[in-house]
């Protein structure tokens, strides 16, 4: 058995810590969090400890570390733990400032320690069959690739202020599906961005609806959609047009029946979150990062792609302030 101390016990540390706990190799060992009323109802639901980061980083039976704590102290905790010897999950982003990820992924590699960053859409089933379609050839030479990603309704204002912008708290997940999608490193980005969704995100100064092109070496190119809002739930999906074909992942529904009849046809309408769409994914990157604690992998989503995605994102960013390409 692994024991796991889980940094962090809101929201997303409490997805983390239903598949530690549920893993047959892995065990909810410690939970830290200054919020102590998340730490204790985690710890006590499942058993686990309540340790201070410095206990859990210097205790032996700790194996490995799960941050989901808040982004803007990401890039510290990697560090200690990294200084410590301990494998590490980190909830991406590594950190919102490009050279700070740089020198934090200094440290790790100095240390020699695993580090798996948690893009966890790259582990969503169907979004890893198109990639492996396009590995076996199926629809011959990528040429282009379409990502549509929207939330079901925009988050506060408050928020956007602290979580580094569309680009760098939602976009950044389509990034890092186009390049694992591609299988290569995009040229050059192009992005256009609007303020239609909520005012006060705009008087926050960003933008909740954009558009994103990018060219890659091969000559493909990828659009991707990203709008704060749907209005019909968590719209998901992603379409590669090949030259012998095309392949396609649509949306995961919140149920499989439709009912016809002379009005027409109705059918149910997308997960409505990304805790239930993409409930599988989280299990899925959970145990391939048992794989690296037992030394069976290597991580998959490492410290570099974590970086990529980010410098990405500055370079959308940079293009959306210019309305020009912006060459990678």
């Amino acid at each position: 058995m692994y024991n796991i101390a889980l940094f962090g016990a809101g929201r997303i540390g409490q997805v983390h810590a239903v598949n530690i706990a549920n893993h047959k190799e892995t065990t909810l060992y410690s939970v830290s969090d200054p919020y102590t009323v998340n730490a204790e109802a985690l710890a006590t639901k499942y058993g686990a400890k309540i340790q201070t980061i410095d206990e859990a980083l210097s205790d032996p039976n700790v194996h490995g570390v799960l941050i989901a704590s808040a982004t803007d102290t990401h890039a510290e905790l990697i560090e200690l733990s990294a200084k410590a010897g301990k494998a590490i999950f980190c909830e991406k982003p590594v950190h919102l400032d490009l050279e700070r990820v740089r020198d934090c992924l200094k440290i790790v590699d100095e240390c020699n320690v695993p580090l798996f960053v948690g893009f966890n859409r790259r582990y969503d089933p169907q979004f890893r069959k198109v990639r492996e379609q396009l590995s076996l050839g199926t629809i011959g030479k990528a040429e282009s690739l379409l990502i549509t990603s929207r939330d079901p309704s925009p988050p506060p204002a408050e928020y956007v202020k602290v979580s580094g912008g569309m680009f760098r708290d939602m976009t950044i997940h389509d990034f890092d599906m186009a390049r694992f999608i591609m299988g290569e490193d995009p040229v050059s980005i192009y992005a256009q961005g609007s303020n239609l969704v909520d005012p006060a995100i705009g008087a926050a100064g960003d933008i909740d609806t954009a558009f994103i092109v990018m060219k890659f070496p091969s000559g493909a190119m990828a659009t991707i959609s990203n709008s704060r809002r749907s209005g019909y739930g968590y719209d998901q999906r992603i379409e590669l047009h090949g030259e012998n074909g095309l392949l396609r992942a649509n949306n995961i529904l919140e149920d499989a029946v439709e009912v016809w009849g002379e009005p027409g046809c109705v059918a149910a309408k997308p997960e409505h979150f990304f805790l239930q769409r993409y409930e599988k994914a989280y299990r899925a990157e959970w145990q391939h990062f048992v794989d690296v604690l037992s030394g069976k992998a290597q991580p998959e989503c490492s410290g570099f792609d974590g970086e990529q995605a980010l410098l990405m994102a500055d370079k959308a960013l940079e293009s959306l302030l210019t309305g020009k390409e912006i060459a990678l």
